[in-house]
């Protein structure tokens, strides 16, 4: 894994190389919004029904092993007050392979 960071508005922003393809921290970008809780931020942002639907048109893309009967029931929920999603869960469920969840410092990766 190739780690290298760019600054955004005085802030480091951690990305890497994995077979190719590239990953950037969410986690990085959510500090600047959030400093003590990004995770918070983060979650928040996969509760949308526009972030589900992107993720969810990235993977058909991209990945030939991604669960379609799974995203759409997170299609249906989302946008709804009681839905939650954490990146993990989008993975396990899913099968997703844009997002990268590690705890600790290494935080969230999106490609």
């Amino acid at each position: 894994m190739n780690k290298k960071s760019i600054i955004v508005q005085g802030r480091e922003i951690i990305f890497f190389s994995k077979e190719d393809e590239d990953f950037i921290s969410l986690t990085d970008i959510a500090r600047y919004k959030n400093p003590k809780e990004p995770k918070d931020l983060v979650k928040n942002w996969l509760r949308s029904k526009n972030t589900i639907e992107f993720l969810g048109l990235w993977e058909k893309l991209h990945n030939p092993g991604f669960k379609g009967a799974e995203f759409d029931s997170f299609m249906y929920q989302a946008g709804t007050n009681s839905f939650t999603l954490s990146p993990s869960k989008w993975i396990e469920t899913t099968g997703a392979i844009g997002i990268i969840s590690r705890s600790g410092n290494m935080g969230r990766w999106f490609r």
